[in-house]
């Protein structure tokens, strides 16, 4: 199950919360008991390799064109 993250705008407090999809736009309570809560935006990482060399040429100022 997806977890939320979301910041209380009364006390400041973040949390998260684990709910289903289909409920992630859904009110959420801080745990002081308040309900004027936003959900955050979240940055996902994705682990694993780049099929893509790390360097190399390519692009002007990567391929030496730049003067």
């Amino acid at each position: 199950m997806p977890r939320y993250e979301y910041r209380c705008r009364s006390c400041g407090d973040t949390f998260e919360l684990s709910r289903p999809m289909s409920e992630s736009a859904a009110p959420a309570e801080c745990p002081a008991g308040h309900t004027d809560t936003v959900k955050l935006l979240s940055t996902v990482a994705v682990g694993g390799s780049s099929s893509a060399p790390a360097s190399g040429g390519g692009g002007c100022c990567g391929g030496g064109c730049c003067g």
